[in-house]
């Protein structure tokens, strides 16, 4: 349903709100904020975010805040310097009961810069902000006595330099140090040293990429603030910065370290904070932009992910699913191609179940008497899981496994490799990259030399098929490609089905493609020679013979 617009609005161009967006008319491109109930709910760049409509532009609602967007509320869309282009009372969805987006405690969120509902600085009073500011200092002052001098940076210089406080559509604290080497082995080297000093100094952290830790600030109000904790470094003339910043800045920029103030506290800054700011946001930093959006370098964003990082684009999003009510739509107990999958896996024998989602295949397993083990690389499903197996008093040992990020996918692998087990995924692969799916075939390749299959269920593509579920998070594959890919890693498809099935919430799947492949077992030669046999393990050549190709229907 459409807002009416009240006669309050002082912008002659008005906004128009409803179900698909907001329709912003030409005269309003710029910059604009969002506020739902006064709160600061996200921004947007209607020239960047929108597409042409009759009228102007449609800025569609983030993806993020679709699953909220029901209810009555009081809207406000201006731009930075206050001009009110919408103030109104808007009925979304069904139009039944309060529009709005809070967390299980009644806190409001906002969509941050990268796209995940966080609370806001905005949405923090004085107290939780000095516990902000006070565990910034105190993880200053550690990563200092690990042997780092760390210093203020992104929102948070911007904010202190800017305004002498926090920017109120901010999230996080930011803190980058700059390297001693520049070497990416050693960089990464250098990041994981870190790591382990400060959990020995008592911080629970995540670990982002080979050069990126996110330490976990506990905060009274029961979240958590997270103070990511960046690498910089020169290699040649260019000064790289993650997340993703690089080109030209000098090292006179940076060192020595100055200092500033923020809300009464002194901080470590750069050397030049001005000349820092320009790099980062370019000319206009002075001018507040809660839309911002950095425009990277392609090279060295390639070169940053070549050197320090795994593939994750999606790890947000699937976090977010697995706290949000969509993920009550998966059905517990086993799943059907787990009951079909059981034909080639004898009794007893392990599973890894990769991508193991909300455990329930993971869970019918142990059931029924095999040693498993559920991975995923979200942390916020291996905690479902765990819940699921205290529930269920199952034994599953739940580990993580970032496909992308092959630092993880060795040393899985050859865990895998000491310990034979089968390797089964449904509906992971239509969640992949490229390069994910080729670590993929890595770990198959390491693991399942000595015995074992790898059991794949996926959404086949075809013409006019409807995207499968959870959308937009899998996408449906081209069957000859996977297979393709699978015998280019040295694996041998052994059966391979299509036919109707179930997506990922076990809705309706016109086409789901079924695949066993193995990987040949390597037979020492005579002299520096080898050659690899084909095996399958005992019984299971009745199973598999003639198999491979057909379909079932």
């Amino acid at each position: 349903m459409s807002a009416v617009v009240p006669a309050a609005v002082t912008a002659a161009a008005r906004v128009r709100i409803d179900d698909a967006g907001l329709h912003v008319p030409d005269e309003a491109r710029g910059p604009l904020l969002i506020e739902l109930g006064g709160q600061y709910l996200f921004s947007c760049t209607p020239a960047r975010d929108g597409r042409i409509v009759a009228g102007g532009l449609l800025v569609p609602w983030p993806e993020v805040l679709r699953p909220h967007l029901n209810g009555v509320g009081r809207v406000v869309v201006a731009d930075g310097a206050g001009v009110v282009f919408a103030d109104a009372e808007i009925s979304l969805g069904d139009g039944q009961g309060e529009l709005a987006v809070r967390d299980s405690s009644g806190h409001p969120l906002s969509v941050d810069k990268v796209g995940h509902l966080t609370r806001s600085f905005a949405a923090t009073d004085d107290q939780i902000r000095e516990e902000i500011l006070s565990g910034t200092a105190r993880a200053l002052a550690d990563l200092r006595a690990v042997g780092v001098e760390a210093y203020l940076n992104y929102g948070m210089l911007l904010g202190a330099i800017r305004d002498g406080a926090m920017i109120a559509h901010d999230s996080d604290s930011d803190l980058c140090y700059v390297s001693r080497t520049s070497s990416p082995a050693d960089l990464i080297r250098e990041s994981y040293r870190i790591e382990r000093r400060m959990r020995a100094l008592g911080w629970k952290l995540l670990r982002m990429s080979g050069g990126d830790i996110k330490l976990l600030l506990p905060l009274s109000d029961g979240r958590q603030c997270h103070i990511d904790v960046f690498v910089a470094f020169w290699i040649g003339e260019t000064f790289y910065q993650l997340g993703n910043r690089s080109g030209d800045l000098p090292v006179s920029a940076v060192l020595p370290l100055s200092e500033i103030e923020l809300h009464g506290h002194t901080f470590p800054a750069p050397a030049d904070p001005e000349a820092m700011l320009r790099f980062l946001y370019g000319e206009g930093w002075r001018i507040p932009d809660p839309s911002f959006k950095y425009a990277d370098p392609p090279a060295g964003v390639r070169r940053l992910n070549g050197w320090l990082r795994g593939f994750r684009t999606y790890m947000g999003r699937w976090s977010e699913f697995y706290q949000s009510p969509r993920v009550r739509q998966v059905p517990s107990g086993g799943s059907e191609f787990a009951a079909w999958a059981t034909s080639f896996v004898g009794g007893g024998e392990a599973i890894a179940d990769l991508g193991s989602g909300t455990g329930r295949d993971a869970i019918a397993w142990a059931a029924a008497g095999h040693p498993v083990r559920a991975y995923d690389y979200s942390r916020f499903s291996r905690r479902h899981i765990q819940r699921e197996v205290r529930r269920a008093k199952a034994d599953v040992d739940v580990q993580p496994l970032i496909l992308g990020e092959l630092r993880t996918v060795l040393a899985n692998g050859a865990d895998l490799a000491r310990s034979p087990h089968h390797l089964y995924a449904r509906h992971l692969l239509g969640c992949l990259e490229p390069a994910e799916r080729a670590n993929l075939w890595l770990l198959a390749r390491m693991s399942l030399r000595w015995g074992g299959a790898l059991l794949l269920e996926f959404s086949a593509a075809a013409p006019g098929l409807p995207a499968p579920e959870p959308a937009p998070l899998v996408h449906r594959l081209d069957v000859a490609l996977v297979r393709a890919e699978i015998e280019a890693a040295g694996g041998v498809v052994e059966r391979l089905e299509v036919a109707p099935g179930v997506d990922g919430l076990e809705s309706p799947d016109p086409a789901v493609c079924r695949i066993v492949a193995r990987w040949p077992r390597p037979v020492a030669g005579r002299g520096s020679s080898s050659r690899t046999e084909e095996t399958v393990p005992s019984g299971a050549k009745h199973r598999l013979a003639g198999a491979s190709g057909e379909e079932r229907g």
